[in-house]
């Protein structure tokens, strides 16, 4: 068995072991591969992985950047309080209309909002529609961007808020200096900014399963 399949296999595992069937979850995936998404979401054990991390801090509004088809929208929603709200920014207005579907299949629709277009355009509109901060912030989409993505996060932050950016490690890709790919770029740079902000303390940890070999960073506000 190769090593990719060994990591997929154990968190087959994993999913198989403690989470049981969620035909839910498994539903929203068909449902992305149906309508031709890309297969980039988070895996099942990511997603459950959010999904407690919402639990452990409570929070009562969630800011995701990357929706996708809205598996780790759903995951995280079911994980919040009677009186929780999931904001999510997607740039494709097909991937929306998915992910809106699939949230209402998980009856979420009243706790998870979709705003359509490029997530740099919508953030800085967030705090004149009533969105003054966020308790817990989910990054995931175009990595060249990361950067900008941080510092708005930041904005919209308070002491406690829980910072979380996926796929940082691009299969070890990260430590390379010259690298001209601009999602390296953009991560790397990300790092530089993390590295420098005294209001946040953070640790970046590296994954590995069924999605290969990457990472992510968390955070938490001073």
């Amino acid at each position: 068995m190769q090593l990719t399949e060994r990591w997929s296999a154990v968190d087959e595992y994993f999913s198989g072991k403690l989470h049981g069937t969620d035909t839910l979850m498994e539903s929203i995936l068909q449902r992305n591969r149906e309508e031709g998404l890309p297969s980039i979401d988070v895996s099942p054990n990511q997603g459950k992985f959010l999904h407690l991390l919402v639990k452990l801090k409570g929070p009562r509004r969630i800011l995701e950047i990357g929706t996708l088809g809205g598996y780790s929208s759903v995951w995280m929603a079911r994980a919040l309080p009677e009186d929780g709200e999931l904001l999510s920014l997607e740039f494709s207005e097909k991937h929306a209309a998915v992910a809106n579907d699939n949230i209402r299949l998980a009856g979420l629709e009243n706790k998870v909002n979709i705003l359509t277009g490029p997530a740099l355009d919508t953030l800085p509109t967030l705090q004149d529609k009533g969105y003054d901060h966020f308790d817990f912030i989910f990054i995931d989409a175009d990595k060249s961007n990361n950067p900008h993505y941080f510092q708005w996060a930041m904005k919209l932050s308070r002491p406690g808020t829980v910072i979380i950016v996926d796929n940082v490690v691009r299969k070890g890709n990260i430590v390379e200096e010259e690298s001209e790919d601009p999602n390296i770029t953009g991560t790397r740079e990300m790092f530089e900014l993390l590295s420098e902000d005294s209001r946040i303390d953070s640790t970046g940890i590296q994954t590995v399963g069924s999605k290969g070999y990457d990472g992510l960073v968390f955070g938490i506000v001073k």
